[in-house]
């Protein structure tokens, strides 16, 4: 992965000047670190950023520079990243399933916060420090997210209590752990699964210590406003509300809504068809690839190779990316300008989430370039 040291005043300034032809990702370092404060001042307890959405060193720098000590891991090579970029930072392992091997990798790591699912995983934990936070990882049939993270995590809440009495059986600092699903717009879930985690707690005899929320928390895909504040006041108020004096302490683990502002992908257009179809030269295989799953992202800019905007008539076309498989598809409903021409750029702002790490090299393509900006927006 290469990297420009400069520093451009926006994306246009960079195409304009390099007309790149492969994908370009532009990060925007201040707004990844407003956007870390503003979680850590309104979320009602302790802030830890899910790495998986987006490892690169310099992402995990700029969470460290804007005052994030906790981290969410889900392997050893995430715990590596983090303890490169903060040698004393907090590691949560909420993986809930891992081998012996990554157990033993969590233990060198000093991992302060494990999760388990399952009497078996629980025992696959018999060897670290007593005392060790567990957090007993549950699931409920709740919408609003846009895939259901419990298809593949999470005891039922019956089962959730007895793991939770047997972690504090055996000595170690119980917790509860929950996640709503990506990109979950319904503070509501929230609500829901907080009152099951008392229910839980009361069931189980167990006075938890902490409640970790999971993620899930949206980011703006130009659908609808996103209002996290919203969601950190649900969750305070739902957290209050069903422990009262037996209030735990509240962690949440943001991925996606933490780190997609802060990036914007360019594409360029490789070829426009009679018919109207377009060719990018990147796609499902590439930095665009989580929009296949949770839908399309209509933060969309369009600009010509000199920099002018295209704004004609705008027209829903079939847009392909630049492999030759034929399942390199965009979801149907991306609206582009009439006037759209082979060589200009598409501007695709909000894909700070899941462009690196789920981007491939298949073909040949994918994103090569990562450039660092002043803002995200203007020349």
């Amino acid at each position: 992965m290469q990297s420009q040291s400069g520093v451009w005043a926006s994306p246009a300034s960079h195409l304009v000047k390099s007309q790149p032809d492969q994908p370009v990702l532009f990060l925007s370092p201040g707004t990844l670190q407003a956007t870390a404060r503003a979680f850590q001042s309104g979320f009602p307890g302790l802030v830890t950023y899910a790495v998986k959405a987006n490892p690169h060193p310099t992402v995990l720098e700029n969470l460290v520079a804007a005052g994030l000590t906790a981290f969410d891991v889900a392997s050893p090579p995430e715990m590596q990243a983090v303890r490169a970029a903060c040698p004393t930072a907090a590691l949560h392992y909420n993986n809930p399933v891992r081998s012996e091997a990554e157990i033993a990798a969590g233990q060198a790591f000093d991992v302060t916060s494990w999760s388990v699912e399952g009497a078996d995983e629980l025992d696959k934990l018999r060897h670290i420090v007593r005392n060790s936070e567990i957090a007993v990882r549950f699931k409920l049939p709740v919408p609003g997210a846009a895939y259901d993270f419990g298809e593949k995590f999470g005891a039922t809440p019956e089962i959730a209590a007895g793991l939770l009495r047997e972690v504090a059986a055996r000595g170690h600092t119980p917790a509860l752990t929950f996640h709503p699903g990506t990109q979950c717009e319904d503070a509501r879930a929230w609500a829901i699964y907080i009152e099951e985690a008392a229910r839980i707690a009361d069931t189980a005899g167990v006075r938890i210590a902490r409640l970790n929320v999971g993620g899930g928390f949206p980011a703006d895909r130009g659908l609808a406003p996103v209002d996290l504040q919203e969601m950190f006041d649900t969750i305070g108020a739902a957290s209050r509300r069903a422990f009262a004096r037996n209030m735990p302490e509240l962690v949440c683990e943001p991925g996606r809504a933490m780190v997609s502002d802060a990036f914007t992908l360019a594409t360029r257009v490789k070829a426009v068809r009679s018919g109207g179809t377009v060719f990018l030269n990147d796609g499902i295989y590439g930095g665009l690839s989580d929009l296949r799953d949770t839908g399309l992202n209509l933060r969309v800019r369009f600009i010509s190779a000199d920099g002018t905007p295209r704004t004609g008539l705008p027209q829903a076309r079939p847009v392909f990316g630049p492999t030759c498989d034929s399942l390199d598809r965009l979801p149907d409903g991306l609206a582009l300008p009439d006037d759209l021409a082979e060589g200009d750029y598409v501007l695709f702002d909000g894909m700070g989430a899941y462009s690196l790490s789920l981007s491939t090299g298949f073909n040949g393509y994918g994103i090569h370039d990562i450039e660092t900006v002043l803002r995200l927006s203007g020349h």
